[in-house]
Protein backbone atom coordinates (compact mmCIF):
# COMPACT_ATOMS: atom_id res chain seq x y z
CA UNK A 1 0.00 0.00 0.00
CA UNK A 2 1.24 3.43 -1.14
CA UNK A 3 1.25 5.95 1.63
CA UNK A 4 -0.32 9.63 0.44
CA UNK A 5 2.15 12.42 0.03
CA UNK A 6 0.53 15.87 1.24
CA UNK A 7 3.73 17.70 -0.54
CA UNK A 8 2.54 16.52 -3.91
CA UNK A 9 -1.06 17.96 -3.86
CA UNK A 10 -0.30 21.55 -3.26
CA UNK A 11 -0.96 24.03 -1.63
CA UNK A 12 -4.38 25.68 -0.33
CA UNK A 13 -5.36 28.14 -2.82
CA UNK A 14 -7.63 31.03 -2.31
CA UNK A 15 -9.70 32.67 -5.69
CA UNK A 16 -8.74 36.00 -4.68
CA UNK A 17 -10.55 37.74 -8.08
CA UNK A 18 -13.98 38.03 -6.77
CA UNK A 19 -12.17 40.05 -3.33
CA UNK A 20 -10.13 42.39 -6.30
CA UNK A 21 -13.52 43.03 -8.46
CA UNK A 22 -15.38 44.38 -5.38
CA UNK A 23 -12.76 46.18 -3.78
CA UNK A 24 -12.27 47.94 -7.61
CA UNK A 25 -16.19 48.60 -7.23
CA UNK A 26 -16.31 49.92 -3.96
CA UNK A 27 -13.16 52.66 -5.06
CA UNK A 28 -15.11 53.85 -8.11
CA UNK A 29 -18.46 54.23 -6.18
CA UNK A 30 -16.51 56.03 -3.51
CA UNK A 31 -15.00 58.45 -6.02
CA UNK A 32 -17.97 58.95 -8.11
CA UNK A 33 -20.06 59.73 -5.19
CA UNK A 34 -17.27 62.21 -3.54
CA UNK A 35 -17.26 63.98 -7.08
CA UNK A 36 -21.20 64.85 -7.17
CA UNK A 37 -20.98 65.63 -3.11
CA UNK A 38 -18.05 68.57 -4.41
CA UNK A 39 -19.95 69.02 -7.45
CA UNK A 40 -22.61 70.87 -5.70
CA UNK A 41 -20.26 73.41 -3.69
CA UNK A 42 -17.55 73.75 -6.08
CA UNK A 43 -19.60 76.42 -8.36
CA UNK A 44 -17.92 79.79 -8.00
CA UNK A 45 -20.29 82.53 -6.46
CA UNK A 46 -19.35 85.42 -4.56
CA UNK A 47 -21.44 84.40 -1.37
CA UNK A 48 -22.58 87.12 1.35
CA UNK A 49 -20.81 87.59 4.31
CA UNK A 50 -22.56 87.11 7.84
CA UNK A 51 -21.68 88.59 11.32
CA UNK A 52 -23.45 85.90 13.25
CA UNK A 53 -24.30 82.52 12.63
CA UNK A 54 -23.52 79.07 13.28
CA UNK A 55 -21.51 76.27 11.46
CA UNK A 56 -24.21 74.02 9.93
CA UNK A 57 -24.08 70.79 11.44
CA UNK A 58 -23.64 67.50 9.48
CA UNK A 59 -26.76 65.51 10.16
CA UNK A 60 -27.07 61.39 9.77
CA UNK A 61 -30.62 60.48 8.19
CA UNK A 62 -30.99 64.06 6.81
CA UNK A 63 -31.11 64.32 3.12
CA UNK A 64 -29.78 67.33 1.67
CA UNK A 65 -30.67 69.57 -1.20
CA UNK A 66 -28.09 72.37 -2.33
CA UNK A 67 -29.13 75.23 -4.43
CA UNK A 68 -27.31 77.65 -6.04
CA UNK A 69 -28.92 80.88 -7.67
CA UNK A 70 -26.65 82.32 -10.14
CA UNK A 71 -26.35 85.95 -10.71
CA UNK A 72 -27.16 86.34 -14.41
CA UNK A 73 -30.07 83.94 -15.91
CA UNK A 74 -30.32 81.90 -19.25
CA UNK A 75 -34.01 82.28 -20.03
CA UNK A 76 -35.65 82.26 -16.41
CA UNK A 77 -33.40 79.58 -15.43
CA UNK A 78 -31.07 80.50 -12.49
CA UNK A 79 -31.86 77.93 -10.08
CA UNK A 80 -28.97 75.03 -10.57
CA UNK A 81 -29.60 71.76 -8.42
CA UNK A 82 -27.91 68.69 -9.31
CA UNK A 83 -25.86 70.66 -12.11
CA UNK A 84 -29.29 70.97 -13.99
CA UNK A 85 -30.64 75.15 -14.41
CA UNK A 86 -34.44 74.94 -13.17
CA UNK A 87 -37.09 77.59 -13.22
CA UNK A 88 -38.89 78.27 -10.33
CA UNK A 89 -41.76 76.13 -11.60
CA UNK A 90 -39.64 73.61 -12.12
CA UNK A 91 -37.77 74.09 -8.85
CA UNK A 92 -40.79 73.46 -7.27
CA UNK A 93 -42.34 70.43 -8.85
CA UNK A 94 -38.38 68.80 -8.03
CA UNK A 95 -38.41 69.99 -4.13
CA UNK A 96 -42.37 68.38 -3.85
CA UNK A 97 -40.75 65.78 -5.35
CA UNK A 98 -37.71 65.33 -2.69
CA UNK A 99 -39.80 66.08 0.01
CA UNK A 100 -42.71 63.24 -0.56
CA UNK A 101 -40.07 60.24 -1.56
CA UNK A 102 -37.34 60.86 1.18
CA UNK A 103 -38.23 58.87 4.43
CA UNK A 104 -36.20 61.33 6.48
CA UNK A 105 -36.41 65.15 6.75
CA UNK A 106 -35.28 67.17 3.77
CA UNK A 107 -32.82 70.01 4.27
CA UNK A 108 -32.35 72.43 1.70
CA UNK A 109 -29.23 75.11 2.10
CA UNK A 110 -29.56 77.89 -0.44
CA UNK A 111 -25.76 79.10 -2.43
CA UNK A 112 -26.36 82.72 -4.01
CA UNK A 113 -24.29 85.43 -5.02
CA UNK A 114 -23.99 88.35 -3.21
CA UNK A 115 -25.57 90.73 -5.96
CA UNK A 116 -28.57 88.45 -6.46
CA UNK A 117 -31.78 90.06 -5.13
CA UNK A 118 -34.50 88.52 -3.15
CA UNK A 119 -36.62 88.89 -5.32
CA UNK A 120 -35.02 85.53 -6.88
CA UNK A 121 -34.43 84.05 -3.58
CA UNK A 122 -37.92 84.37 -2.40
CA UNK A 123 -39.23 81.42 -5.15
CA UNK A 124 -37.02 79.05 -4.07
CA UNK A 125 -38.11 79.65 -0.04
CA UNK A 126 -41.49 79.86 -0.49
CA UNK A 127 -41.56 76.41 -2.72
CA UNK A 128 -39.60 74.65 -0.14
CA UNK A 129 -42.63 76.30 2.53
CA UNK A 130 -45.14 74.38 -0.03
CA UNK A 131 -43.29 71.23 -0.18
CA UNK A 132 -43.33 71.40 3.44
CA UNK A 133 -39.59 71.80 3.86
CA UNK A 134 -38.65 74.22 7.28
CA UNK A 135 -35.14 73.39 7.30
CA UNK A 136 -33.66 76.46 4.90
CA UNK A 137 -30.25 77.55 5.57
CA UNK A 138 -28.23 79.92 3.60
CA UNK A 139 -24.66 79.33 2.83
CA UNK A 140 -22.54 82.63 3.96
CA UNK A 141 -18.98 83.36 4.68
CA UNK A 142 -18.64 83.82 8.87
CA UNK A 143 -17.12 87.81 9.44
CA UNK A 144 -18.25 91.24 8.66
CA UNK A 145 -20.68 93.13 9.68
CA UNK A 146 -21.99 93.98 5.72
Amino acid sequence: MRVPNNLSRGGLDFNMTPMIDVVFLLIIFFLVSSHLARQEVQLELDLPTAASGRQAEEKEGVRRVVVNILPEAEDDRRIMVGGQLLDPREFAQMIGYERQRAAEPVEVRIRCDRNVAYREVEPVMLACAKAGVWNVTFAVIPGGSR
